[in-house]
């Protein structure tokens, strides 16, 4: 190893080239800092090269493909769809690489510096930086940490099987799995579940314990419904007892919720898994950074750190693990960094999955509305009544929306249907900016268009829905 004798300066580090990390870089880059980027992988992180990136291209594949009877009733196509899962590999490939191109170019655009290899604290102001046989130090005066996060292995597999699949590991299969079993319930795994079934999977979810699905009552039902409708077994609440592998296939063992014990076996077995922080290998625990209960980073409003000089965004940091997350902070950081006011606030932050269709919620459920003691309308607006859900064939789903009955101030709004993802970002603003019911029923809206739902089921809330039928009997808008 050759050791740089000389400590070289810069003004702002950041160690890691994830979504958080570049974003705080080119923030920061942005606002006249010089900025000097530390990468020992691949630029783009996580999201980009095993996450988000080729979950989202299996998504959209598998949403065309699930869309052939559709095509062919407008005459388009044969009666026989081929699927090419090598061309679709391929594919994700060269996704991922013209994206991670293109944060490399925006990087070199914005004049920010990357260096490659592995960074390690040597003390609050100097870090080394490995690279094969070289070893530089470098000293800062403010430096972002943004190394992200690594699954924990869970305890049931106890040695590498190229069956037993983690979330970086299970889209760079070389082929479709025969009978997946997807272990968990949060957005990664419905995901999975849904892509994998269209695609030609043989598909069984096992939601461990009381958990349950993650989003409102009503969502989780319907979601329920269509995984049934696509062929995908759904084994809830179920107490796991044990895994057994052959040369043939994977088994797991579990108590159902009817209390009977119950097995299953498949080609291939997915795990949601826990997460860790990346901090181990840094090595600023040693330097008395300050960390939360469950062995994160702790930070303030400004993604400060306990050490001044040194701020934290992301993975690191704990809480929701998402990329939004982290490219939020990591502008936030850049502008505290020169002294400019800022605020995270991940109240409204969405929960989404690329399931087919798509399943958003921001805000409150209905169960959360009542159990703080609101006094609650609901109106729930079927796609089905949508014109252009009906022209397009996706008349799966429907918008549900939770309004406060004495302020009319809107509360949550959820969607599973076509059109969920484009139109979150819509449902966000409406919350942080505290809208009534009349903030959304006064504008105009596009016809036909899947937006026109959202007019509707405000327009329900007080059983004005053009699109719905007349109620009958009792009136379901007013829930105390």
């Amino acid at each position: 190893m050759v050791v740089g004798e000389i400590s070289q300066e810069r003004n702002l580090i950041i160690i890691g080239g994830g979504p958080g990390g570049y974003s705080a870089a080119i923030r920061a880059a942005q606002l006249g800092l010089t900025v000097t980027l530390i990468e020992q992988a691949d630029m783009g992180g996580g999201c980009l090269n095993n996450g988000c990136i080729p979950s989202k291209v299996f998504a959209h594949a598998a949403a065309k493909l699930s869309e052939t009877a559709h095509l062919n009733s407008l005459g388009i196509g044969s009666s026989e769809m081929i699927f090419d899962f090598q061309k679709l590999s391929s594919y994700k490939t060269n996704i991922i690489n013209q994206l991670r191109s293109g944060v490399e170019s925006l990087c070199k655009e914005n004049k920010i510096e990357i260096i490659r290899g592995k960074a390690t604290f040597l003390s609050v102001d100097k870090i080394g930086v490995e690279n094969g046989h070289q070893f530089d130090i470098y000293t800062f005066e403010q430096l972002i940490i943004a190394t992200g996060s690594n699954p924990i292995t869970p305890d049931v597999r106890k040695e590498k099987d190229p069956r037993f699949l983690l979330s970086h590991e299970i889209y760079k299969m070389d082929k479709i799995p025969e009978h997946l079993i997807v272990r968990g319930q949060d957005y990664i795994a419905l995901e999975i579940a849904s892509s994998f079934a269209v695609l030609g999977a043989h598909v069984s979810v096992v939601i461990d314990g009381k958990i349950g699905l993650p989003f409102d009552e009503s969502l989780n039902k319907e979601l329920t419904r269509l995984f049934k409708k696509r062929k995908i077994k759904m084994y809830k609440e179920v107490d796991f007892i044990a895994k057994h592998e052959t040369e043939e296939d994977i088994t797991i063992t579990f108590i159902s919720d009817r209390n009977e014990v119950e097995t299953i076996s498949g080609s291939h077995l997915f795990v949601s898994e826990k997460r860790k922080p990346n901090l181990e290998e840094l090595g600023i625990i040693r330097f008395g950074i300050e960390l939360t209960e469950e062995g994160f980073i702790k930070i303030d409003k400004d993604m400060q750190s306990s050490i001044p000089s040194i701020y934290a965004i992301g993975d690191i940091t704990g809480g929701p693990m998402l990329a939004g997350k982290a490219i939020k902070q990591g502008k936030a950081a850049a502008a505290s960094i020169v002294g400019t006011q800022t605020e995270v606030d991940l109240t409204f932050m969405p929960v989404v999955a690329h399931t087919i269709p798509p399943v958003v919620s921001v805000g409150l459920t209905e169960q959360n509305a009542r159990d703080i003691g609101l006094d609650i309308r609901v109106s729930q607006f079927a796609l089905g009544g949508n014109g252009y859900a009906t022209i397009t064939g996706k008349k799966d789903g429907f918008i549900k929306v939770i309004s406060d009955s004495t302020t009319e101030i809107i509360q949550g709004i959820h969607m599973i249907g076509e059109g969920a993802v484009e139109m979150s970002g819509s449902f966000v603003q409406l919350l942080e900016m505290a809208a009534k019911e009349e903030d959304i029923i006064f504008p105009h809206y596009a016809h036909p268009g899947y937006n026109e739902g959202l007019l509707e089921v405000v327009e329900g809330l007080v059983g004005q829905a053009i699109h719905t039928s007349p109620m009958k009997k009792k009136d379901l808008t007013k829930i105390s």
